[in-house]
């Protein structure tokens, strides 16, 4: 398989149906990160070249370029001297040079096609790899926690901890007799307090409605 055709197969990947579908998704997500990162490093060797070749052509053309611009010059000069045969001579010379130009244009506008393609690529397979090593910390800290619960489950069956939490029990209910005994003396005594609040406020409220009469001039 080439690098191209396995770039496209892991980018247009649906990486929630693979990992549905496999035995054991930690391993299958580790052996896919494993694969998108080689075929990065492929891809991105494979773009470096193409952007070397596209500078050796575009320095071609330019040198072509130059050619093209002396053989104009040579058929000005021969134009100027009455020499048209020289004339047409460097004319047909710069019209092959720039035919071979036009073609190495040709080829730099399909390697920028290139570049690009394989820019987006990358830039889709960097995002892939991103989600893949996320899902990845996700799957193990819920792998452990499943391990955690097993384990635990696992405790809560052994009789030692029944026992433990039978003792647990008991001291619990000590416990709550003896706040259930305290809570009842402080209601006791709280019901005394009130009863001498109640007093107090009579005997408030007996002193207020006597200096009222005595106001108004009322007799008892």
């Amino acid at each position: 398989m080439s690098i191209f055709s396995r770039l496209s197969d892991i980018i247009n990947s649906n990486l929630s149906a693979l990992l549905d579908k496999a035995e054991n998704p930690e391993k299958m997500i580790r052996m896919m990160i494993q694969e998108m990162e080689e075929t990065l490093v492929e891809v991105r060797s494979s773009t470096a070249k193409v952007i070397a070749e596209k500078k050796s052509v575009t320095r071609r053309i330019e040198q072509l370029q130059k050619q093209a611009g002396d053989w104009q010059h040579k058929a000005e000069l021969a134009m100027s001297k009455d020499r048209e045969d020289l004339a047409k001579a460097a004319l047909l010379e710069k019209a092959a040079i720039q035919n071979t130009i036009d073609i190495m244009e040709e080829e730099l506008n399909k390697l920028d096609q290139t570049v690009d393609k394989l820019g987006s690529e990358i830039e889709q397979l960097q995002a892939k790899l991103s989600d893949a090593r996320s899902r990845q910390k996700t799957i193990v800290m819920r792998s452990n926690a499943a391990q955690s619960r097993v384990d635990v489950n696992r405790k809560l069956h052994d009789h030692s901890i029944d026992n433990a939490m039978n003792k647990f029990e008991y001291y619990e209910k000590k416990i709550d007799l003896m706040e259930g005994q305290v809570d009842s003396m402080n209601l006791q005594q709280r019901g005394l307090h009130d009863e001498f609040e109640e007093l107090v406020n009579d005997d408030r409220i007996d002193q207020e409605l006597q200096q009222l009469k005595e106001k108004f001039g009322k007799k008892d």
